[in-house]
């Protein structure tokens, strides 16, 4: 069976990425779990000191549609630590890919 990977890629704003890690750990990422987000894997890129990536995997592009619209458009997220998470992007982009099984197993071990 295949899956649906997002990978985004965040630039943050000079000298933010250890209180968006924080934030991410402390408060993004429980968030997701509780909302049933596959997150595969994320944290710092290491090219530069200001970039950060999270990769999340969906059953198909409906279920990612479906989920990111509840996640986003929920009171937990809007009410909670979005402004403060999205003060420190500067933008960001994402893509999404096809991938088997192996391969997405391959990305959570990293």
């Amino acid at each position: 069976m295949n899956h649906f990977i997002e990978i985004r890629s965040y630039n943050l704003k000079p000298g933010t990425r250890n209180e968006f890690h924080r934030l991410f750990l402390e408060e993004a990422f429980p968030m997701l779990k509780r909302w049933s987000v596959d997150v595969v894997t994320y944290g710092p890129s290491l090219h530069d000191e200001d970039s950060y990536y999270l990769i999340r995997c969906f059953d198909s592009l409906a279920h990612r549609e479906l989920s990111e619209d509840a996640f986003y458009g929920s009171d937990e997220w809007r009410k909670g630590p979005r402004e403060a998470i999205i003060a420190l992007i500067e933008n960001y982009t994402e893509i999404v890919l096809e991938l088997d099984e192996v391969t997405v197993q391959g990305l959570r071990r990293m």
